[in-house]
């Protein structure tokens, strides 16, 4: 079966998350090793943890939309919701910028991961009811 474009959108939401988490988590990691870190044992915690999550979401969109296996859309489904209340708050803490695109790009997500071609690429003709 081909993958619908829903389906390859979401996958390549999901994989910009990831490389966005990386990259921060890297980024924090080489701030706190030239010293700008105030607060040394939570930068390398925060490093850490973007570096994780960042990974975690490209294995997801690789290892799970891609290869169009069910268990990808769960963590995927997840991570839109989780981003969403980071949007809100970065737009009320007055950084509309960066809250705004992540709103747009936490609900293309959704809207992409949910939609009826993409449910039928990972669950096949079992989701369809007559």
């Amino acid at each position: 079966m081909n993958r619908p474009w829903t389906l390859l959108v979401a996958a390549l939401v999901v994989a910009l998350e990831g490389l966005v988490a990386l990259g921060l988590g890297l980024y924090v990691g080489v701030q706190t090793l030239t010293g700008a870190a105030d607060d040394l044992t939570s930068a390398l915690a925060e490093a850490a943890f973007g570096m994780l999550i960042g990974a975690g979401l490209l294995w997801v969109a690789w290892g799970g939309l891609l290869k169009m296996e069910r268990w990808g859309r769960s963590p995927s489904v997840l991570a839109q919701i989780f981003v969403l209340p980071v949007a809100v708050t970065l737009i009320q803490s007055d950084e509309p910028l960066y809250g705004i695109p992540l709103i747009v790009v936490a609900v293309a997500g959704l809207g992409t991961l949910l939609a009826p071609p993409t449910t039928h690429a990972l669950y096949g003709e079992d989701s369809q009811k007559d």
